[in-house]
């Protein structure tokens, strides 16, 4: 086990992986949340507004989006200057 930073909430915790125990529920609700708004919406969107929609923040979008699981999505995301150094 390592001694990590929570990607969400900052918080120093011992596990392997990127968010605490605390945290956990809340990524599973919100990649949950995401998947079902890319499936049902096969329009281009960019982050800004992906994130209005979904109420997820735009951090969080950036690290669910490069998750393998939401690769076959990544044509869907629409690249501008401010999300262009974000592999997705």
């Amino acid at each position: 086990m390592n001694f990590n930073k929570c990607s969400r909430c900052g918080c120093f915790f011992m596990t392997n992986s990127s968010v605490c125990p605390n945290c956990q529920p809340k990524d599973q609700y919100e990649m949950g949340q995401l998947k079902n708004f890319l499936e049902e919406n096969t329009n281009q969107i960019n982050l800004d507004n992906l994130s209005a929609s979904t109420g997820i923040t735009v951090k969080n979008l950036n690290r669910f989006l490069s998750q393998e699981q939401f690769a076959n999505f990544s044509e869907q995301i629409q690249q501008t200057p401010e999300n262009m150094g974000i592999q997705l």
